[in-house]
């Protein structure tokens, strides 16, 4: 993907950088550490390798993703946060999970949120009650 040579604002940049459906979703997986390919192509529902791989070649262009090559057979390949952009944009999209986890709840649209373990069902009584002090107790807990 090109970035443009005009915007008007940095949001525009970080929009065109992180758009579509699959790149938040790729970082999100690589939150707590270094994955491998076929681990997040089958963590990943609906994802095929080849839209995988495109995606992580532009989150590495962009630097919020590194690659690292193991020798040796058989060929071993993990991609990775990078600190300096991809730190900062996971805890953006920290921010965007939790919005995304409310309004679930509050549509009670939760049966995926329990059976993809993104929290249980006192959790999302938590979350249903609207306490903000429980709420942040939670995004603690869950998105630090």
């Amino acid at each position: 993907m090109k970035i443009r040579d005009d915007y008007t604002c940095p949001l525009e940049i970080v929009h065109d950088i992180i758009k579509g459906k699959w790149k938040t979703i790729i970082m999100y997986q690589m939150k707590d550490g270094p994955k491998g390919l076929s681990e997040m192509e089958h963590k990943i529902e609906g994802i095929t390798q080849k839209m995988l791989l495109e995606q992580l070649h532009e989150l590495i262009e962009f630097g919020l993703v590194e690659k690292k090559s193991y020798d040796g057979y058989p060929l071993r390949v993990e991609y990775s946060i990078t600190e300096r952009r991809g730190r900062k944009m996971i805890e953006a999209i920290d921010i965007m999970q939790m919005i995304g986890v409310d309004y679930m709840v509050e549509r009670n649209m939760t049966e995926s949120l329990l059976k993809k373990g993104i929290l249980n069902e006192q959790e999302i009584e938590i979350v249903r009650s609207g306490s903000e002090e429980n709420i942040k107790c939670l995004i603690e807990k869950y998105f630090s």
